[in-house]
């Protein structure tokens, strides 16, 4: 992709900073009306974990009505956030099947219409897609999120655009164009060759007035439809200046606007222009972890080189979503018997908490990209477990999301077991890890009076105890 430096509002470049009683840091940003508008994160996010639906999957009928239906049990869970895969029309042109293959190759007219393409091909940025149900369908969904207490935040998609978009024909000057002047996919600017979204056509984010639209584009989102905010899909894939020039728009519409950036890339919320990014690094270790390749050790070092990065917000911890389940396997498959330790290390871990469709049932199988398989639920068998986790999110304020939670501190030094205490206030919450496939002991540093959460039996050990843990087990200790 082709991005080259643009002038930003002028009234951008005047920052101010202050801190809050509550520790949190806001930046006042004027707008381009010259209005200031507060970049901060929602008191409502500040202990709240998210769902990622997979609307197609995620009910027999697969559309709005089927989330909808859903809310109660949901909302009973301790989700907070409802985080929707894109819910646009999807393009017809190029429509991916499998791999290379496209729809319109598959000799077969009954076949065909078992490909509904990838979501990430949008059509029109403005529309939902009419196999999910009609733009009222949406807000009578985002109005029942809202009356539960929920939110609710839809994945924006703003690399490439479909091959059917509006965009395309009226404004071909808004994409990226090769030698011959010919519109290209998206193009590894590493190696020059394509990154095989072939489904999907690239935007150059040095044209302005593209940027303005795909800016107006999003708040329509925000200020007409009332959504709550933004996953934004391959945040890293375009500069910084776009998101500083974005946020200040979004923040005037709806003060309380959430912005999670599918990315590591330290400005994003450095420069106060989304509050979370992915935890993609993390999530790779604990699979390494899982799988014998690396140690309890190493998130000492992740943790470390992380922090020396990041100055603002937090990271979104997970142990799936759509593109690891997808494409890379199960939780089963990939953290084998280690993963409801993993689950409960990343929901008391420094950071906010996501489960993916279907996790709570828990779904052993993968669900496919460009088809439609109902995830089957029926057992609900993991419902407990997660319910659990979010409300000890919510009663314990150590475990609160960035400012608003403590600190992470460890309290022993071993290998193969990950032990830490987090303190807010009057609350702690003590984490007990045995990351290996072995029985362990960890000596006590400290005397422990806590509550085990998973069993609700208070608990006394005393420093020195040499306490055993069989192969991934683990304790959530709190105070409350």
């Amino acid at each position: 992709m082709k991005i080259q430096n643009f002038l930003l509002f002028l009234s951008f470049v005047i920052l101010g900073v202050a801190c809050k009683s509550d520790g949190t840091v806001k930046r006042t940003v004027p707008d381009e009306t010259g209005k200031s508008v507060e970049f901060k994160l929602p008191e409502w996010a500040k202990d709240a974990t998210i769902y990622e639906v997979n609307t197609r999957q995620f009910s027999p009928g697969g559309d709005l009505q089927g989330i909808k239906d859903q809310l109660p049990r949901l909302e009973k869970m301790g989700v907070d956030i409802l985080w929707l895969m894109p819910i646009h029309p999807i393009s017809e042109l190029k429509r991916k099947a499998t791999g290379d293959v496209l729809v319109k190759d598959i000799p077969n007219a009954d076949e065909r219409k078992n490909y509904y393409g990838s979501p990430y091909a949008v059509a029109d940025y403005r529309k939902v897609n009419p196999d999910f149900g009609t733009l009222q369908d949406f807000k009578n969904l985002v109005s029942a999120v809202h009356d539960r207490g929920m939110k609710i935040i839809i994945d924006w998609v703003p690399n490439h655009t479909g091959w059917d978009n509006p965009w395309l024909t009226a404004h071909p000057e808004w994409y990226t164009k090769d030698a011959k002047g010919n519109i290209t996919d998206p193009i590894n600017p590493e190696t020059g060759e394509s990154w095989g979204w072939t489904d999907v056509a690239d935007l150059d984010y040095s044209n302005n007035d593209m940027r303005k639209e795909m800016i107006a584009s999003m708040n329509f989102w925000v200020k007409d439809i009332g959504i709550d905010g933004f996953r934004v899909d391959v945040a890293h894939g375009i500069e910084q200046n776009f998101w500083d020039q974005l946020t200040p728009v979004l923040t005037k519409s709806n003060p309380d606007v959430f912005m999670l950036a599918e990315s590591e890339v330290p400005s994003h919320r450095n420069n106060d222009t989304y509050h979370a990014t992915y935890g993609w690094s993390f999530h790779h270790l604990i699979n390494e972890i899982a799988q014998g390749k690396k140690s309890a050790a190493d998130i000492d070092k992740w943790y470390t080189e992380d922090r020396s990065k990041f100055n603002k917000g937090f990271h979104m911890h997970f142990t799936s979503n759509h593109d690891e389940n997808t494409w890379a396997g199960t939780v089963f498959d990939r953290l084998g018997d280690a993963h409801k330790t993993m689950a409960a290390l990343t929901a008391t871990f420094d950071g906010m908490p996501l489960l993916y469709s279907g996790q709570e049932e828990p779904m052993k199988k993968r669900l496919p990209f460009f088809t439609k398989e109902y995830i089957g639920f029926k057992e609900y068998a993991y419902a407990e477990f997660y319910t659990t986790l979010f409300d000890l999110k919510k009663k314990n304020k150590a475990l609160w999301n960035g400012a608003y939670g403590g600190p992470l501190t460890k309290i022993s030094d071993h290998d193969q077991i990950y032990a830490f205490k987090r303190e807010k206030e009057n609350d702690t919450v003590i984490g007990i890890f045995n990351l290996s496939d072995q029985r362990q002991s960890l000596t006590l540093s400290e005397d422990i009076k806590l509550k085990d959460v998973f069993t609700n039996q208070n608990v006394h050990w005393k420093k020195d105890t040499a306490l055993g843990l069989e192969p991934w087990q683990f304790y959530v200790l709190s105070s409350n």
